[in-house]
């Protein structure tokens, strides 16, 4: 573009984060010994999601109550877990201006809701409706989408940590 008196002018578009050298730190606020708690307790519900289907799925086929129960009690602890992870996380997203800054850490954080809201459906659909009888059709379906669920919120996890370096340590030790 030019100027009104005829000189071109350079404009780029500029990157907000790129520009502000706060939004560079992104290192973690909530961790212990420099180890980031979300990290540490995240493991925990994407097993226990990944358990609970594998248990429906085992009750399906061998119609044993053990694999009932332990259905019921992995996708309760499942979203204990998430909770705990959750909270952990949405203080770093709220905290550190270099997470809050990121559309990529609200789309995580929406998502992972989003993974919530379905493992306390399919933990709660178990309590009301016996955990036997939960477990088909509805119980394994909600253990299968929130299968996918999780793969989905753990690769955009992934993402901020592999490409934004989010929740990582700026200096070795």
């Amino acid at each position: 573009m030019s100027e009104p008196g005829g000189n071109m002018v350079d404009e780029r578009l500029v990157d907000p984060i790129e520009a502000n050298p706060v939004f560079h730190r992104t290192e973690s606020k909530v961790a212990v010994a420099g180890h980031p708690i979300h990290a540490m307790l995240v493991a925990f519900p994407v097993a226990l999601t990944t358990c609970t289907f594998g248990a429906d799925a085992l009750y399906w086929w061998t119609g044993d109550d053990f694999w009932a129960r332990a259905a019921l009690w992995a996708s309760g602890a499942g979203f204990l877990f998430g909770v705990l992870a959750g909270i952990a996380g949405t203080v770093e997203l709220l905290w550190v201006p270099g997470i809050r800054a990121r559309a990529s850490s609200w789309t995580h954080f929406i998502i992972a809701v989003m993974l919530l809201s379905i493992i306390g459906a399919n933990w709660g659909y178990r309590l009301s409706a016996g955990y036997q009888e939960a477990i088909l059709p509805y119980g394994i379906l909600l253990s299968l989408f929130a299968v996918g669920f999780t793969g989905f919120t753990g690769w955009h996890g992934g993402k901020l940590v592999f490409e934004y370096h989010v929740g990582v340590a700026s200096r070795g030790s």
